[in-house]
């Protein structure tokens, strides 16, 4: 290899990049797993820079790492939590399954820059990557403590917001549009009248219950497996150590971080991540049947149902002019889909833990990261490139008046046979209701005007957030 250096593990020696900040264990792994190119998400390799500077902090103060040692660290780990060294994470997400190729990957790197930092050439490991940087730990814990950590970082900062701002979106639609009446519809089929306002006001319930949801599952990723070290049983870790790594650590993030009281259970399994990959799920299938709605509600011009108009991005088509498409929708449509068969993959790797491991956790860091990523830049896109310039059309209101299934409003009046009898009569001939309840009933004009009102019908509920 052309302007190489000499890194040596137990293994013996290793030529890696002049340049590079990891050493022969990543270098090792970086050859051994040429699979996606993809490496494990940036959010993680943050985690695990905040992870091992708190760490050195820690061991620095309990009296287990010299003071210079411990501050170069803490540097070299705060470049790494910025995502500034992230072009030295080389390893792919598909590696061991413990993730103890991406933890030394990390060692490697800070203790390198940190080295560097204090005057050393690299590879002269003057901070020893297993000594000083991994000190009162292991990848066994580590890396699903950076998973775990990683996740509630992009969940709180990211998609919860995101979230937020969705539900908000969708409630002023509702407070814009609440004396707007359409058809409502159960299998397809229309049914009994619905004020927008409501139909709008239902899409921003289903966005804040999936919040409150996911808000559950963060909280159990708050709690770490961090001081478990190999198998749970704190071997080599001091007393006192990860409380106090996790309290440092919440000190800054302020995410509900503590040590686990079940370091056998969270170091063997993800369940946490598997919680929160569900909670991910869930919205997932309320977003993508709000999107779907509204697709369907924007269909036509001519004709679909009409009754929304939702802003042109782009053309719809390559031969058809002036033809646009419901991108907006379709691509959260798309990315929902993604979201299902992420959580199906993290499913599947929670339940490969045998005896003291979980032994896919790269696996399942990858697809969690993807879905909480995806959710909060589709919640985003869908509000600002569709939401925020969608208009409710006239055509909801046409049709309602002609709907024969209003004769479902005079049941108490005639009775259900009767009121079938006008509502397939109106079906049949084009007629309204009104007009066929008049012939076949001895109910009056006015009063069939207020039993067959469609905001009447619809009632206030709704109304208010």
């Amino acid at each position: 290899m052309a302007n190489s250096r000499i890194e040596r593990d137990t293994m013996g020696e290793v030529q890696v990049p002049e340049g590079a900040y990891y050493g022969a264990q990543t270098e090792r792994a970086r050859r051994n797993f040429p699979i996606s190119g993809v490496g494990i998400p940036a959010v993680v390799i943050r985690s695990l820079g905040l992870i091992k500077g708190a760490a050195a902090a820690v061991n620095a103060d309990i009296g287990g790492l010299d003071a210079k040692i411990a501050e170069a660290i803490a540097t070299a780990a705060g470049e790494t939590a910025a995502n500034k060294l992230d072009e030295h994470f080389v390893v792919d997400v598909f590696q061991t399954g413990s993730g103890t190729s991406s933890n030394m990957n990390a060692n490697e790197v800070i203790a390198n820059r940190a080295s560097q930092i204090m005057g050393h050439e690299l590879g002269s490991k003057a901070v020893h990557p297993n000594d000083h940087v991994n000190m009162g730990q292991s990848s066994n814990d580590v890396f699903p403590s950076a998973v775990q950590l990683g996740l509630s970082l992009l969940v709180k900062g990211q998609m919860l917001p995101a979230m937020e701002r969705l539900a908000g979106s969708l409630h002023d639609l509702a407070d814009r549009n609440f004396e707007s009446v359409k058809t409502g519809r159960t299998h397809l089929m229309d049914a009994m009248p619905i004020r927008y306002g409501q139909e709008f006001r239902g899409y921003a319930q289903q966005v804040e219950l999936g919040a409150r949801r996911i808000e559950t599952a963060l909280t159990d990723l708050a709690e770490l497996p961090l001081g478990g070290t190999a198998v749970g049983t704190g071997v080599n870790a001091q007393a006192g150590f990860a409380d106090a790594v996790c309290k440092l650590l919440d000190k800054e993030l302020e995410l509900g971080l503590r040590e686990t009281a079940r370091h056998f259970q969270a170091q063997s399994s993800l369940d946490a991540v598997v919680a929160m990959s569900g909670a991910c799920r869930g919205f997932a299938t309320a977003l993508y049947k709000i999107a779907n709605d509204i697709r369907w509600m924007s269909s036509g011009p001519l004709t679909g149902l009409g009754e929304l108009a939702i802003p042109a991005v782009q053309p719809g088509s390559s031969i058809m002019p002036a033809k646009v498409n419901p991108v907006i929708c379709e691509s959260v449509l798309m990315l929902c889909g993604q979201v299902f068969a992420n959580d199906s993959a993290v499913a599947f790797g929670n339940s490969q833990g045998q005896f003291e491991l979980n032994t896919m956790m790269p696996f399942m860091a990858r697809n969690s990261v993807e879905s909480v990523n995806l959710l909060a830049n589709g919640c985003n896109m869908f509000r600002e490139n569709c939401l925020e310039g969608m208009e409710v059309t006239v055509e909801g209101a046409k049709q309602v008046h002609r709907n024969p299934i209003l004769a479902t409003a005079l049941n108490r009046a005639v009775g259900y046979e009767v009121a079938a009898k006008i509502a397939k009569e109106s079906a049949a001939s084009g007629r309204s209701v009104k007009e066929v309840a008049l012939e076949l009933t001895d109910l009056g004009a006015s009063e069939l005007d207020g039993l067959l009102d469609p905001g009447g019908l619809c009632g206030q509920m709704g109304r208010r957030r």
